[in-house]
């Protein structure tokens, strides 16, 4: 029999996960009566923890309250959280860094050896490189997430790449993780279009607009990577690459062109530069056949690449 203290933890544990429970449920993972659990769940609810029951269903579910209970994980959480912690430690968003080895030094303080072994084994065997680059304001995160969430208008002041500064209201639909930067996807109210903004050249108005009602919107990591590997720039190419999207992906990473399947041996590379020249090399030094379908300029720059380099082999 189970200590009953050792049964409330584990109860707490089960009730921390993201389903409800009924009162059958949790009283055959626990290994006692229905009537056992309901005392257990009066004994949590007696200690300060908001245990729901949803009526009819006999369902039970751990509430929000005023305090953070104890959180319980199984190995493979605690490992994965520690990891998370240490990765956020040297992330894009700034001002995050002592939290996050705060909150690792408890963990790991607490850890028990087995995982503290595997946890020193898996950092000293990895190396992180620095995210580098603008990094983003946790308050401008949480309040672009916020009117999200309320679907509520954002003004925003935006500096463009040549320093200057404009004013957009927007209907905010998505934040966007993209390599080393943060992008929101929205609607733009005066441009009548989808576009995606930088974080990090954003700064957020208050307050918030009035609500809006969400329409629909594209797919928002594909508005981003189409967005910075091809809108930015002087010329927007598109190239079929004659090897499958899942070869191609293994070579062109997400931050230099967007791969589209075409069937199971060609795929369509969407992709810009400022250059001709960047595209043409870049897209030869993947290695595989291609066909340029746009623009025209690219094709006759091919011409006289090739030209030069068969002069040049003699």
């Amino acid at each position: 029999m189970v200590e009953p203290s050792a049964r409330l933890l584990r109860l707490l544990s089960l009730l921390q996960s993201p389903r409800e429970w009924s009162g059958a449920e949790l009283a055959a993972r626990l290994e006692v009566d229905v009537r056992t659990v309901r005392r257990d769940i009066e004994k949590l609810r007696a200690l300060g923890y908001p245990v729901d029951a949803t009526v009819g269903s006999a369902g039970y579910r751990l509430g929000a309250g005023a305090n953070l209970p104890p959180l319980l994980l199984d190995d493979e959480e605690a490992v994965a959280v520690a990891m998370g912690l240490r990765t956020a430690a040297g992330g894009t968003i700034a001002g995050i860094e002592e939290s996050s080895l705060r909150a690792l030094t408890k963990l790991e303080r607490v850890l028990p050896s087995r995982l503290r072994h595997r946890l020193t084994a898996l950092q000293d065997a990895t190396v992180s490189v620095p995210a580098g680059g603008p990094r983003v304001d946790p308050d401008t995160l949480t309040a672009i997430a916020g009117a999200i969430r309320d679907q509520h208008r954002l003004r925003f002041d935006y500096r463009t790449h040549t320093g200057e500064i404009s004013c957009r209201t927007t209907e905010p639909h998505r934040l966007v993780h993209h390599g080393r930067r943060w992008y929101l996807t929205a609607w733009d109210v005066d441009r009548e279009d989808w576009r995606t903004s930088r974080l990090d050249r954003l700064t957020p108005r208050v307050p918030t607009g009035p609500r809006f009602t969400a329409r629909e919107a594209p797919d928002p990591a594909d508005l981003v990577s189409r967005g910075v590997t091809s809108a930015p720039y002087r010329y927007q190419a598109r190239i079929t690459l004659l090897t499958s999207a899942e070869q191609a992906a293994e070579l062109i990473s997400p931050t230099v062109g967007v791969l589209e399947a075409v069937d199971a041996d060609s795929c369509i590379l969407h992709t810009g530069s400022d250059s001709l020249d960047a595209i043409a090399v870049h897209v030869a030094a993947f290695g595989f056949e291609f066909r340029v379908l746009e623009p025209p300029e690219l094709r006759a720059r091919l011409d006289e690449l090739s030209a030069r380099l068969r002069r040049a082999a003699g």
